[in-house]
C-alpha cells in the first residue's frame, strides 16, 4: 500500500519524497524544458501585445485533445495539429499592417468560439466517459514517461532553434514595425512564423498546465520580466527562471495536494506578477516623493 504524500518542516525529505515517484521525476524534466520555452516565447509574445492571440491558441488545445481522444489516436497529435492549425488562421486572417493580429481581434474572437464549439461536440460524439477531461481543460502531472519527456525535449529544441534564428529581426520588428518594414525586415512573415511557433510551443505547455492555463505560463512570467526591466536579453533571462521558479513551486505543491498543477503554476505566476509591479510602483513613487520633499523643504527654507 503506498502512503499518502504528506508535507513536511524537512525540505530535503520533501524532495527525496516527490522525487520518489519516476512519473514525478519525467514531470520535472518535461516541466522545466516547457518553462524555458514558455519563458522565451512569452516574452516576445507580450512584447508583441498576443496575449488574446495566445489565449485562443491555448483553447484550440482542447477540442484537439478530445477530437485525439475521440478518433483514437495520440492526445499529443491533437494539441499539436489544433493549436498550429489555429495560429495559421489567426496569422492568415488578420489584415496586413503594423497591429497584425493584435490589431484584429475580432478575427482571434471568431477563431475563438469555433474551437470552443469543435471541444464540445467532440466531447458529445464521444459516448463514452471522457476519462481525463480535467486533465486537458486544467493540466496534470501523472502519467508523464520517459518517451513524452523525450518528445518535448525535441520540441523544444526545435521551437528555440526558431526563435534563435529569426529572434533579432523579430525583436526590430516587434518594436517599431513601420520602420522595420522601410529597412527590408519580412514583418508579416515573421509575424506568420513567430504565431506558429507560439502554436507549437502551447501545444507542448498545455500538456502540463491543461488548456484553459496554458497562457499564465506564458503570459505572466513575460509580462513579470517586462515589468523589471526594459532590457531584452536581461528580460528573456529574467522571464525563464520565473517560469522555472513557477513551474518547479507548481508541481511540487500539486503533488501534495489533489488540485490540478495549472491551478498551482498560474498562482505563482499571478503573485509574481502582482509583486513585481508592486516593487516597480513603489520604485517609481520614492523618486517622487523624495522630490516633493526636498521642494517642501527648500520653500520652508527660502520663507524663514
Amino acid at each position: 500500500m503506498i502512503a499518502e504524500p504528506h508535507l513536511t518542516w524537512n525540505l530535503f525529505a520533501d524532495l527525496a519524497q516527490v522525487w520518489s515517484l519516476p512519473s514525478m521525476v519525467n514531470a520535472y524534466r518535461a516541466g522545466s524544458v516547457i518553462a524555458v520555452v514558455a519563458g522565451i516565447t512569452g516574452w516576445f509574445l507580450v512584447l508583441r501585445r498576443l496575449t488574446f492571440a495566445a489565449h485562443t491558441i491555448a483553447v484550440a488545445g482542447f477540442p484537439g485533445a478530445a477530437g485525439a481522444v475521440l478518433i483514437g489516436v495520440g492526445v499529443s497529435w491533437g494539441y499539436y495539429g489544433f493549436c498550429t492549425a489555429a495560429a495559421l488562421v489567426i496569422a492568415a486572417a488578420a489584415a496586413p499592417g503594423a497591429g497584425g493580429p493584435a490589431r484584429d481581434s475580432a478575427v482571434t474572437g471568431v477563431v475563438q468560439a469555433f474551437v470552443l464549439a469543435c471541444g464540445m461536440l467532440f466531447v458529445t460524439l464521444y459516448r463514452g466517459f471522457l476519462n481525463g477531461i480535467n486533465a486537458l481543460l486544467f493540466g496534470t502531472f501523472l502519467g508523464v514517461t520517459d518517451r513524452d519527456a523525450r518528445a518535448v525535449a525535441v520540441v523544444a529544441v526545435l521551437v528555440l532553434v526558431v526563435l534563435a534564428g529569426i529572434g533579432r529581426p523579430l525583436l526590430f520588428a516587434s518594436i517599431d514595425p513601420a520602420v522595420a518594414a522601410a529597412r527590408g525586415v519580412p514583418v508579416r512573415t515573421l509575424g506568420l512564423v513567430f504565431l506558429v511557433t507560439l502554436g507549437v510551443a502551447v501545444a507542448q505547455v498545455s500538456q502540463i498546465t491543461g488548456s484553459l492555463l496554458v497562457f499564465a505560463l506564458l503570459v505572466a512570467p513575460g509580462a513579470t520580466a517586462q515589468r523589471l526591466t526594459a532590457r531584452p536579453v536581461l528580460g528573456l533571462v529574467l522571464s525563464v527562471l520565473i517560469a522555472l521558479s513557477v513551474t518547479w513551486l507548481g508541481l511540487g505543491a500539486a503533488y501534495f495536494s489533489v488540485y490540478p498543477v495549472g491551478f498551482f503554476i498560474t498562482t505563482f505566476a499571478f503573485a509574481g506578477y502582482v509583486l513585481a509591479t508592486a516593487c516597480t510602483t513603489a520604485a517609481g513613487l520614492l523618486p517622487r516623493a523624495a522630490r516633493m520633499i526636498g521642494v517642501r523643504t527648500t520653500a520652508g527654507r527660502a520663507a524663514a
